[in-house]
Order: C-alpha cells, then structure tokens, then sequence
C-alpha cells in the first residue's frame, strides 16, 4: 500500500498526493481510514506528543476503533495516462468526497520552507510558498534544481540586470508556456510591464531548494549582483535581494546597510555582509523587523477553507499546526 500525500495530516483537508503511485498510469484501489474515538490516540506525527506518548495514551483506552472504507477502483482515462499530476488530483478528490474534507495544493515540503530555521524567517505575507507551488506545477524539481542553481545564477549573471520577457524566461527555464508559467512570472513582474529580473527568479529557487541555508542564498545572490570587478553591491541591491529571499514587497534596509557598510563605502561586499551576522545573528529582527522580537512559528487553528475547497491562508503562523496532520488515506 501507498500513502499517497507522502506524509501525516490532521484529517482537516487533504494535502498533495505524491505522483509516484499515478505515474504508471494503470487503476488504483483507494482506501479511506477513519478513526472515530472521542480521542485520537491512533495516528502519529512528524511533531507533537512522541511514539511513547501516543502509545501510552492509547492503551488507557478500552476501545480504539478504525473504519476502514474501499473505494471503488480508480480506472485513469487517457489525460490522466499521460498526466500523472492530474490523475492523483482526480483520485484526491474523489477521497476527500467519501472523507467530507476539503483539499489544499500545499505540501510537507511547503512546510518545512515555512518552519525553516535560519537567520531569515519567512514572514505571514511571504509569496514563496506561492512560488514553490508553482515549480511543482511546471514539473520542476527542487531536488534536482539544486544542482543547477550555480549554471542558472551565472547564466543570470551575463545579463548584467538585464530583464526578460515571458517567452525568454521559459526558454531560460526550458519549460513550455503555460498558466503556471505565467502565474509564476507574475510575480517577479511587479511593474506589469512584462519583464523580469531572472536573478530574483534564482534567488527565489535557492531559498526552495534549501530552505534552512540562509547564507548560501545570500551569497550566490551577492556573485549575481556584484559588479564584474567584485566591488560589491549597492543599497538597492540589498534590498532587492532581500525582498526576493523573503518573498515579500517592501523592507526597509537602509538601517541594515548603513551598519554593514561602516567604512561608508556605498557598497558592501558578501564577506563584510557575513562578518556583520556572526557578529549580530539576530540582525533581521533587529534591522529588518525592529517591531517584531521575533518571527511566531505556530497558530491555533488553520484558516478555513475557501468555498473551492482550497486553504485560503498557509503561512508560517499556520504551518506548525499542518505539520500536526495525522495521515487518513492509502493507495493499494
């Protein structure tokens, strides 16, 4: 059998299924599980109470009862063949009906960028997990696109903060055009002008594909900004860098910069940037959030579900509460 969203939710909504089991393109058997005591003490989950918790508060119980529910068998059309992303959407939704849940397009991986540990938190308004979704959407890879940050940050590089048009960044990217192509470049395109700076695009990625590695993305974005001579970046640099590793419209630097730059310079380099954080590992809520002691990492509840049936709020205030999610439903 196969778990299909690759990790445990709390049964509010269904996240995400994996495309492993469609990929093959031949029928599955779906299972539902429900657990109808006045106490779950069945499920366990990547955080909350430990195994042995769980397990003792289990056996104070009498009874502990498990519904289990076949679906009917799932025969894919032919789009869905060729489509595996849409063929475990289809068979997603067809669970979440026989459950009574709703489903959510995010994933354990939008939730691990969201509780990352780093020096630069992810704030509430943060357009990346946005961003992540739609490079799952276009087939895209994080795992894979790590390897291949550096070749994209030095292509991005040559163009010296040259911008480019929708067909440009999908040749750059090596995708077709398409709706998810289009929603993602709208979010570079903050002017509407139908240009794009591909250096945010590759600073956005790096933050993706590794989320916890705050420096490492700072300082390929520094080598993407920083003149030919390496004389480092600008204020307005720093800015956009910044804005782009956090994924959010406006942020104050000046104070950031100022401090950083003590020789009054004009410009700072990675490494005076890096001695400035070892020196002040707090620096982002210091200088960037001054009104915040800190980033919150969790929430009570998650927001509810849009009429569509999607999750119309999943930031960092939130994502601890997904990381609660107990798994409900497997693929034989």
């Amino acid at each position: 059998m196969i778990f299909p969203e690759g990790t445990c939710t709390n049964r509010t909504c269904l996240i995400t299924f994996k495309p492993g089991a469609f990929i093959p393109g031949v029928p599955v058997q779906p299972v539902v599980l429900r657990y109808p005591n006045k106490l779950d003490t069945i499920t366990w989950t990547w955080q909350g109470p430990g195994a042995l918790h769980i397990l003792w508060l289990t056996l104070c119980q009498l009874q502990n009862h498990v519904e289990i529910e076949f679906l009917p068998v799932y025969h894919p059309s032919d789009e869905e063949k060729r489509n595996p992303a849409l063929y475990a959407s289809n068979v997603r939704r067809v669970m979440a009906e026989a459950l009574g849940v709703p489903v959510t397009d995010y994933t354990f991986e939008d939730c691990r960028l969201a509780l990352a540990e780093g020096q630069l938190r992810l704030p509430a308004d943060t357009c990346l997990l946005e961003f992540a979704r739609l490079v799952r959407g276009l087939g895209l890879k994080p795992e894979k696109l790590e390897k291949d940050l550096d070749k994209y940050a030095e292509s991005a590089r040559t163009q010296a903060g040259g911008k480019v048009g929708l067909a440009e960044f999908a040749a750059y990217l090596g995708v077709p055009v398409s709706d998810a192509l289009e929603d993602m470049f709208s979010l570079f395109d903050e002017g509407g002008n139908g240009k794009v700076d591909p250096r945010e695009y590759v600073i956005a990625l790096s933050v993706v594909c590794r989320p916890a590695r705050t420096l490492d993305t700072l300082q390929l974005a520094f080598k993407m900004y920083e003149s030919q001579a390496g004389g480092g970046v600008r204020e307005d640099h720093l800015s956009c860098i910044l804005r782009t590793a956090l994924g959010v419209a406006q942020l104050p630097v000046t104070s950031l910069f100022r401090a950083v730059d003590e020789e009054e310079k004009g410009t700072i380099t990675f490494a005076d940037f890096r001695r400035f954080t070892q020196l002040h590992p707090d620096f982002a809520e210091e200088y960037l959030h001054p009104e915040q002691t800190r980033f919150e990492g969790c929430a009570q509840t998650l927001s509810a579900p849009s009429p569509n049936g999607f999750c119309t709020d999943f930031s960092p205030e939130n994502a601890e509460e997904v990381g609660r999610m107990p798994s409900h439903g497997k693929l034989d």
